[in-house]
This record gives C-alpha cells, structure tokens and sequence, in this order.
C-alpha cells in the first residue's frame, strides 16, 4: 500500500464547505486519496516536512493550447488583437507535426506544474502533419499531471469565409469519427481518472452550425464534456450578430451549448441575460486574464458571474498570447483586475485562490479534487513561504499578495511530479533544450 506523510504543515488552506484553515496538522496520503487530517500522525511510508509550508488543493487550468508553448513571443503577433494574432500564427502552426506537440506539452505541462497546477485541460484544435491528440495525452502522462484533453477542430476554412488556412481544417465527419476514437481509447468516468477526454470544436468562427450541434449530440451520448471560445472580444460579438443574427450565448443555447456538462473560454463580453442563462443552466467559465489582457480584448465579469453563481474557473490560455504558463500569476491577475473594475474589496486573495483550485474543479466536473479533505485525490501544492517573497508577510496564508510564485512539493494523486522546486518526473533541461532547437527551426523556415 503507498503512503506518504505531509507532517507539521504551517497551515493547510482546505477550500472544503466550511472554508477550514488548519494549522500545525499532519495529512496522511494512502493509494492516492487524502486519507487522515490531524496532528501527531506517523507513517512508514515517505514523510515530507511541511513546517515551512502553506499547503493548498492543487490548482486547476481549465483552458490551455498547450502547442503554443512552441510560439511565445512571435514577432507580428505582439501587439495585435485576437483575428490578427490568429493569421499571424496559423501559418507558422501549419509546419508543426507529433514531435511539436509533444514537446510542446512536456514543456507546458512542465511550467503549470512548478506554479502549482495539478490538473489541466488542454484545447487541441488543428493536427498538421499527422499529429494527433495522443501527442498530448501521452506528455501529459510522463510529466504526471491529472489531463483532460479535448478533441478540437475547425472545419470552415479562408475560402468558406472562416479564419484558418485551408490547410488547417478537416472535413466534419472525420472530425466526428476521430471523437469517437479517443474518447473510446482514453476517456475514464471514474473518480481519480487521470485523463479525461472532452469534445470541443474551436470557435463560432471556425465551424458550421451543424459540428457544433453535432458535437453536442455526441458528447452527450458518450457522456463527455464540452468546451469551445465564447464571447471573447468586441470582434467575436461582431462576427456573431452579423453571421449568425444573436449575441454568442443565445448562440450557444439554440446549439445545445449550456448545461452542467459545457464550460466555455473566455467571456470576456457576456451581458447580463448571458450572465444569467450560464447561472442558471449550470454552464462553467475558464477565466484567461492575462491572456485576455495580452490581447487587448477586455475584462470579464467575474464579480457579475460569480454573483449570479456562474461556475468560474482559471485559464492561462495558450502560450502565444499569454505569453507565461503560471496558473498562480492568473490567480492573483483575477483578484488585481477585479479590483480595479469594482473596488478594493470585490475579490480577496482566498476568493481568488479558491476559485484557482475548486473552482476550476467545479468547472470541469471534478468532486473528487479540488479540496484538502478525507476522501479526496491527494493532489496538493506546498508552498514555502520562508524564501524573500513571504518575508515581514503578517499573513502567510494569502500568498496572491505577497508570494511564493512557484512550489516547493507538488503531489498528484499521491505522487511527487515536483521535489524541493524541480520537476521530479523526467529530464527538464533536456526538454528545454529539444523546445528550443524545435522553435528555431520553425523561425527559420518563416
């Protein structure tokens, strides 16, 4: 039987029902799932001191494009909106093949995990060169982190009035069939699965009405999630009451996209009435703040949502247009941008922390994670706050205020992937050296 011991933690954040902050406790960790909170536990298994530590539930991205780790920073796409940073990227992504994304998800899946994420979604929406799903399904596997891949896809090309190249969209019935085909080889409905698929055409823009329903229909019938954009700038919310005669969320509603099963990204420009459709059926949100920031498209309205009971989670988007993979610095953008749209007291840094662990859980239909309780997935951040960024901190326990921004142990389903601040699962430098002979090869073929 595996056991680990987290002994004489500073304090444990639990985000459980009641909001309970423990102090000098022990947490004992059996066969992946927390199996005992209290004081003066013993355990033969592994022990890690915790004295110097604040231990929260892991935290959880719901929307990556973890491809685009390979794209930070591409000259042209800097400093423009959401459309033109798409045609500055799509060629470039067009050349990528199973080792670009591979790689790319080692790496991003890699930075996630030292900023505190145990589990993350993935939205995977073009495949050149013969590059599938599985590449990404199988990084996630080897760095360690709880995955839930989603099947994505564009089918509306340039010549049909989409955004992609042609080269980048797939005949729909192919995209169907390939659902079908991961889900069938990857998908685990149980409590503690390590990856779950879901089905997630790109975007409004990028695929008919009939994929979109489409999809729909299959997910439900093989009981997986949904994801796609919605609503994320001035120019989508055009691009829909001029195609389409509505606003996205009506959108969305008339094509079976709410529901307890469906989270979409972004938001930035949701009214009111969407605001409440999404309450009111259930449907989640993954929050990207400095994506949406980088590309100049707004500011959502958590405050809105979360008072209407939206379901809100935390996304770092894509590594092109964010440009950093820091699932804690969104947490503490959440808390800043709320601020400064409604008050010093709209958001605390608890609030903020909360919705970046159960929240996202919420989101993605994950009771099992997202709290530090008896009966839960041991997946757990200890962050050591005895470095510079916690030192004259009165209250350790906020730490979006102050610090730390990385972790000192992360453990996934019981297991460590991060060890006194390092990737304990595979060779990272190693990889970092492979990202970046992969990204200056594609610059110089640009």
């Amino acid at each position: 039987m595996s056991e680990t011991l987290i002994k004489n933690a500073q304090a444990v954040l639990t985000m459980d029902d009641a909001g309970q902050e423990l102090a000098g406790v022990d947490i004992r960790i059996k066969n992946g799932v927390i199996a005992e909170i209290g004081t003066g536990l013993t355990s033969e298994g592994t022990v890690i001191d915790a004295s110097a530590c604040i231990v929260t539930p892991g935290l959880v991205n719901t929307h990556h494009h973890l491809y685009q780790t390979l794209t930070r920073a591409v000259p042209g796409g800097q400093d423009a909106l959401l459309f033109g940073w798409l045609q500055t990227l799509y060629p470039i992504w067009s050349r990528f093949g199973p080792e670009e994304m591979y790689v790319s998800a080692q790496i991003g899946l890699a930075e996630l995990a030292l900023s505190g994420c145990t589990m993350s979604s993935d939205h995977l929406y073009l495949y050149p060169n013969g590059a599938r799903l599985d590449d990404t399904i199988h990084a996630a596997q080897e760095v360690g982190l709880r995955f839930h891949p989603t099947r994505g896809a564009m089918s509306i090309g340039e010549s049909d009035g989409g955004l992609p190249p042609d080269a980048l969209v797939e005949q729909e019935a192919a995209i169907l069939d390939d659902c079908i085909r991961v889900i069938d080889a990857f998908h685990d409905p149980k409590d503690g699965a390590m990856v779950r698929v879901g089905v997630a055409p790109c975007s409004p823009f990028s695929v008919s009405r009939d994929l979109m329903r489409d999809a729909a229909i299959l997910a439900r019938d093989k009981g997986v999630m949904l994801h796609t954009h919605l609503a994320e700038n001035d120019e989508d919310i055009a691009y829909s009451e001029a195609q389409f005669g509505c606003r996205p969320g009506q959108y969305a509603e008339d094509l079976g996209w709410t529901g307890d099963d469906v989270w979409h990204a972004h938001c930035v420009k949701l009214d009111g009435q969407e605001i409440d459709l999404f309450a009111q059926s259930g449907t989640g949100v993954a929050h990207c703040p400095c994506s949406n920031c980088r590309l100049g498209s707004g500011i959502a309205p958590v405050w809105d949502m979360r008072d209407a009971g939206v379901k809100v989670g935390l996304g770092v988007d894509g590594s092109a247009s964010n440009d950093a993979g820091s699932l804690i610095d969104e947490a503490r953008q959440t808390m800043l941008l709320q601020r400064v749209t409604k008050g010093a007291d709209a958001m605390s840094a608890r609030e903020a922390l909360r919705i970046a662990t159960r929240g996202g859980a919420e989101v993605l239909g994950r009771s099992d994670c997202g709290q530090v309780a008896v009966g839960k997935r041991a997946d757990l951040a200890l962050w050591d706050v005895s470095g510079i960024e916690a030192a004259g901190s009165w209250d350790k326990a906020a730490i979006l205020l102050a610090g730390p921004r990385r972790v000192r142990h992360l453990l996934v389903e019981g297991r460590q992937v991060v060890r006194d601040f390092e990737i304990a699962t595979f060779d990272l430098p190693k990889a970092i050296v492979k990202q970046n002979r992969l990204a200056m090869a594609l610059a110089d073929k640009m």
